[in-house]
């Protein structure tokens, strides 16, 4: 990028989406809602053509993967035998000094012992830390601006991550699943009616806690914080419907939903995000060999939508880093402003859903295969649970990584004229394939503007009509949001029936005959 240093790309990133639609945040008029963001009309577009292009590539491309689109509420006892009711859960620590709330697991590290400055945002805000840490901790420190000194690293290691200070509350388990109740019956009653009896025995914390669970479980349910289970719970209604056989894969995207601790980075990590998750099928032992197909697979496909290749790598997980049941696992990591992050992670998780769910179920998730011979007997037909690789990556993650790579300034010229910002999205996933333009809003432009328009239309293509400020904004606002054809209706065309079709990258202009355009575009698109 010839301008924009990586220090401020994600503040010109959030400035463009703003003004030019395609992220806001939620809610903003009633000063905003943390961690939700609303898509506006570029962004809507090129989310949707993001995850488009995923399900070209995996499902309308392939004849082994098929797709399916399953409830965002499931049964709770899915989430039971998954684990995440168990397991689903963050270590989670409040400072006690500014106030954050963070996870312990993601909080910056520091030895015990070690000098900790902590800093806030302003003198006034350091000056009344210094005295609440001194009346409330009994420990005196020392201020310099918005900086105190004196606090050391304790023993737990880490840090809070907003002002560094090593003044923490001690870890409580967080669940990230957000439950509501289903059913007609307000599960606030029976809490009431709990409390109140609890209170009169004396009861204990845990013995109350404990009441309360059991009354509001028969109405509990959870938003999914994964689309992977469904397709685990649903493989011998998908195998048996269509007859697939293995190796096969099940497809899926959809909203999830994550009670976060930390958000961050805009749009990266929220409560409410787009998944696309496959979960492809195999016979047990042929996991580690899938997962390096599709770990290649996978890196194609990001490089394929515009991504470019020095700004992706594959990180092979470390062995503490893996599930107790995973044999391997790969992240996609993208080269984002703050560093290398996940884009995607691809495992090997064995037959472990498949066993968990026929397990909590009782009901038999197997496969058989009449023409394999079993390994265990050496006859021909062998039933077993097959194994899953899962491609599992993030749609909104993508969105932020196709943002930040497409994200460009070019200088003006020795004559201070031509600087521009640009997004050079890939053609396919720009939110507007082509922009109409009459030059001047008369002379019969716009109506032949307008008929154009309904070509591209009627050809499938998104294209806009645009008449609104001079010819140059109207250039510079296109670049912005990505179009890359702009078609200007000038005098010319209206003796000759040709347009000057200007192409975004390099601004290069040509004459193409106006009954050319759509098929000039639509070539375009297609390479």
């Amino acid at each position: 990028m010839a301008a924009a240093s990586e220090n401020d790309l994600m503040s010109k990133i959030v400035s463009l989406c703003k003004r030019r639609g395609f992220v806001f945040q939620s809610s903003e008029i009633y000063g905003g809602l943390r961690s939700a963001y609303d898509y506006g009309p570029m962004g809507a577009e090129l989310k949707r053509n993001l995850m488009a292009e995923w399900w070209r590539a995996m499902v309308h491309s392939r004849e082994d993967i098929v797709g399916i689109d399953a409830s965002i509420i499931m049964h709770p006892e899915v989430w039971r035998a998954s684990g995440h009711l168990a397991g689903f859960s963050d270590p989670l620590v409040d400072c006690k000094v500014c106030g954050e709330r963070f996870r312990a697991d993601k909080a910056p590290r520091l030895a015990a012992g070690e000098p900790a400055p902590i800093t806030l945002a302003d003198k006034g805000r350091a000056k009344a830390a210094q005295d609440r840490v001194q009346s409330v901790l009994g420990v005196e420190l020392r201020r310099d601006g918005a900086t105190l000194h004196g606090a050391v690293g304790a023993a737990c290691g880490y840090l809070c991550p907003n002002c560094g200070s090593p003044f923490l509350s001690d870890e409580r388990q967080f669940n990230l699943m957000f439950r509501t109740s289903l059913g007609p019956v307000d599960p606030i009653g029976d809490i009431v009616s709990v409390v109140k009896q609890s209170l009169a025995e004396g009861t204990s914390d845990g013995e109350l806690r404990s009441r309360v669970e059991a009354a509001v479980k028969e109405s509990s349910v959870y938003l999914r914080p994964e689309t992977a289970q469904a397709m685990f719970v649903n493989f011998l209604n998908v195998q048996q419907s269509l007859s697939m056989k293995i190796p096969f894969g099940i497809a899926q995207m959809g909203k999830s939903f994550r009670n976060e601790v930390t958000v961050e980075h805009f749009i990266f990590r929220s409560c409410e995000f787009e998944q696309m998750e496959l979960e492809y099928f195999v016979e047990p032992g042929a996991g580690p060999r899938t997962l390096e197909y599709w770990k290649e697979e996978r890196m194609r496909w990001w490089q394929s939508i515009g991504l470019r290749g020095d700004n992706l790598r594959l990180r092979a997980h470390e062995a503490d880093e893996l599930a107790h049941y995973s044999d391997g696992c790969w992240d996609v990591e993208y080269k984002f402003p703050w560093g290398w992050d996940e884009l995607e992670g691809i495992a090997s998780r064995t037959d472990y859903d498949l066993k968990a769910h026929s397990a909590g179920s009782g009901k038999k998730l197997h496969y058989f295969d009449p023409e394999a011979t079993d390994p265990e007997t050496g006859k021909k037909g062998w039933r077993y649970l097959p194994h899953v690789v899962e491609p599992a990556s993030g749609a909104t993650r993508g969105v932020l990584a196709v943002l930040c790579d497409a994200y460009d300034e070019e200088p003006a010229d020795a004559e201070g004229k031509g600087a521009r910002t640009v997004l050079r999205l890939h053609p396919r996933l720009a939110p507007i394939k082509a922009a109409i333009l009459p030059l001047v809003k008369k002379d019969g432009m716009p109506e032949v503007g307008r008929r154009i328009v309904e070509r591209f239309m009627a050809a499938g293509v998104n294209a806009k009509y645009d008449e609104q400020h001079s010819i140059g904004r109207r250039y510079a606002r296109h670049d912005e949001i990505g179009t890359p054809y702009c078609l200007t209706v000038d005098t010319e065309t209206l003796s000759d029936d040709t347009v000057t079709i200007r192409h975004r990258d390099d601004r290069r202009q040509e004459r193409i005959r106006v009954d050319e355009a759509v098929d000039v575009v639509l070539a375009a698109l297609r390479g």
